[in-house]
């Protein structure tokens, strides 16, 4: 059974940092695409970036510049780093994998993934 529980949302100020964690259970964080979507009210959920294993990152211009990926491979969880937040940083974020094998473009649209995690809200003010 697959497993997604995200984590390391907040309420922060325009500037500030967060760290956003996706642990996983039952797939591999380092063999599969792991993405993060973000959704405000009203809105679809867009993709905000994508990793599969260490060669294929991609983040939305949206981002580009202020959010990193990092791992801890022993407990198969992807960190998603974001700095120099914006207000319209804010939303809830999910965090979703989806088996894909080797070599595969990772899915742009939300209903292209299978299994996603309850989500991690993010606020921050100016």
């Amino acid at each position: 059974q697959v497993q997604v529980v995200e984590s390391g949302g907040g309420s922060v100020q325009a500037g500030g940092s967060l760290r956003l964690s996706c642990a996983v259970s039952g797939m591999s964080i380092g063999q599969n695409c792991v993405a993060w979507f973000r959704q405000t009210p009203g809105m679809e959920r867009e993709r905000v970036a994508v990793y599969y294993g260490g060669y294929y990152q991609r983040f939305a211009t949206s981002v580009q510049g202020r959010a990193t990926f990092a791992t801890d491979a022993a407990k198969n969880t992807l960190f998603l780093d974001m700095t120099s937040l914006k207000p319209e940083d804010t939303a809830m974020y999910y965090c979703t994998i989806e088996p894909r094998p080797p070599g595969s473009v990772c899915p742009t649209r939300a209903r292209d993934y299978t299994y996603w995690g309850q989500g991690t809200e993010v606020t921050v003010s100016s």
